[in-house]
């Protein structure tokens, strides 16, 4: 499917003002790859599908985690994790997306991993700094992502974690895992 396809099929997913976050971490994804030498035609790629199944009902999401052999912990957290798995099988099994980093890219976007390719931190910290978003500490966020992917996603993290911890959610371990991973890798 080329690429004008494949943006379509995305497009019609989702709501107006997803898409628009869609086409924020696809231009943010881009010029991350460019500023720190990644893959700027893989990064728009796993961009434009990174939130395909955001907007599916959650018994859906589910169904595709429980009988594709996906993680099962993700069940027990925050509905939030689920379309990203969801989404990187969709993208394989339904757009023929074979490359693994690509389909990591997304299946990673929300919770991190430890040993992030430079796809996977491209593509998560996109989402967390698109043009559109708007929280608190996302200008440092996107200061940080002047010179240091690892520093910006452990305040993306950061920021994630202390929310969850507000609204007293359970936190999902990965992401726990690859805030630490993330300081190691800067400490070493």
């Amino acid at each position: 499917m080329n690429r004008e396809a494949l943006i379509a099929a995305v497009k019609e997913q989702m709501p107006e003002r997803r898409w628009l976050h869609t086409l924020g971490v696809m231009e943010t994804s881009v010029m991350l790859a460019e500023r720190f030498g990644g893959d700027a035609e893989k990064a728009d790629l796993a961009a434009i599908l990174h939130d395909y199944c955001k907007y599916w009902p959650v018994q859906e999401q589910a169904k595709i985690i429980r009988e594709n052999g996906l993680p099962q912990d993700l069940l027990d957290y925050d509905k939030e994790l689920w379309h990203s798995h969801a989404g990187a099988f969709i993208a394989h099994s339904q757009f023929g997306i074979d490359d693994e980093e690509v389909l990591d890219a997304i299946r990673y976007h929300t919770s991190g991993r430890e040993n992030m390719t430079l796809l996977d931190k491209i593509v998560c910290l996109a989402d967390y700094m698109e043009p559109g978003r708007d929280f608190p500490g996302v200008d440092n966020i996107r200061e940080l992502a002047k010179t240091s992917l690892e520093q910006a996603l452990i305040a993306g993290f950061d920021s994630t974690i202390s929310f969850l911890l507000a609204k007293g959610k359970r936190i999902y371990p990965l992401t726990v895992l690859t805030r630490n991973d993330l300081l190691q890798q800067l400490q070493s």
